[in-house]
């Protein structure tokens, strides 16, 4: 290897180190979700959806489809929000008209089972900046939006190697 070759290599190296010249970010994970059985909160699922799509661009696409395989499908009942996972990434999410009834917000909701699929445990804090928290931050709370913790969280979960047990998390207050 002539020098001038070998210096080019050390430079694009030592770049690459600092940061200087990235290599290409992995693809977002496409997950498709059927959301023709959630009645009243289709809507509200798919702000939900929009939510993660928005927040991790690069970790996540939630993509809706009305037929074929799917991640995820989502319907409405009577009951509680709820979430039950397969695996990371899969699973079935309730949109529980209770929750609703009492005052809780459609999308925030949605977001939240969504990051139930997505690898979240509940977290019940009481605080409104937490999506995992849920039910337990109040019907005053309206933020869909997921914290830096839960975010990275996810980004974490769709990077490496993390595997989720099959789980229903029941989001009762």
């Amino acid at each position: 290897m002539s020098l001038r070759k070998t210096v080019a290599v050390v430079a694009s190296a030592a770049a690459m180190s600092v940061g200087l010249i990235g290599t290409a970010e992995a693809a977002p994970r496409t997950l498709y979700y059927n959301s023709a059985g959630a009645a009243e909160f289709v809507a509200a699922v798919d702000a939900g959806a929009n939510v993660w799509n928005t927040q991790l661009p690069n970790t996540v696409k939630l993509v809706k489809r009305n037929s074929g395989s799917v991640n995820i499908t989502i319907v409405a009942d009577n009951g509680w929000p709820r979430a039950q996972t397969t695996s990371l990434g899969n699973g079935r999410v309730w949109m529980g008209r209770q929750a609703v009834n009492e005052g809780h917000n459609t999308t925030r909701i949605a977001a939240h089972e969504l990051g139930h699929i997505l690898g979240l445990p509940d977290r019940r804090t009481g605080l409104c900046t937490d999506l995992m928290s849920g039910a337990s931050a109040g019907t005053s709370c309206t933020n869909p939006n997921p914290n830096a913790k839960e975010k990275a969280e996810v980004v974490r979960n769709f990077g490496g190697s993390a595997t989720v047990q099959a789980t229903t998390f029941e989001d009762a207050a």
